[in-house]
């Protein structure tokens, strides 16, 4: 398994920083923010977590594997089984009715630590969650059709 010494999120996996753990599994390692109580929800499963240190929202969770790669695309297929059924957990766990699950890639897509990692990200109002703005590109059939045939051809 991938490791690099220099990550924030490899030195956790490690335990050389320290965490407070909620559980992992064998391919993944969940970071969660702010919510003690979800520390026993999570006992009964045989996997590690830990709090994080700047959630957006009570319950703010980082899904992370435990496989080293920057970017989703250079992720081995394997290490990915159980990322989203990880953060599928999380969000029942918390009792979520509304929330974000979000994944960056690279630093103007705002990636800010240089390791695969799925945020589960807790709405509860307008103020508290991810905020974002949504800036619809300008596109028509033609457009679109031209850009399918060059995804298919990949």
């Amino acid at each position: 398994m991938a490791s690099n010494p220099a990550c924030l999120f490899c030195r956790i996996i490690k335990r050389e920083i320290p965490s407070k753990i909620l559980f992992e599994t064998e391919h993944s390692f969940l970071v969660q923010a702010a919510l003690s109580f979800m520390e026993e929800s999570f006992s009964e499963f045989p996997h590690l977590a830990f709090l994080d240190i700047g959630p957006l929202s009570d319950g703010h969770t980082v899904v992370i594997p435990k496989h080293h790669a920057q970017f989703l695309h250079e992720l081995p297929d394997a290490e990915m089984a159980d990322l989203l059924p990880t953060a599928k957990k999380v969000a029942v766990a918390l009792g979520c009715k509304d929330y974000n699950i979000l994944q960056n890639n690279g630093r103007i897509a705002h990636q800010a630590v240089d390791h695969v990692h799925f945020h589960v990200i807790p709405k509860p109002n307008d103020e508290e969650g991810l905020v974002m703005g949504w800036k619809v590109k300008e596109t028509n059939g033609d457009k679109l059709e031209e850009l399918r045939k060059r995804i298919l051809k990949l």
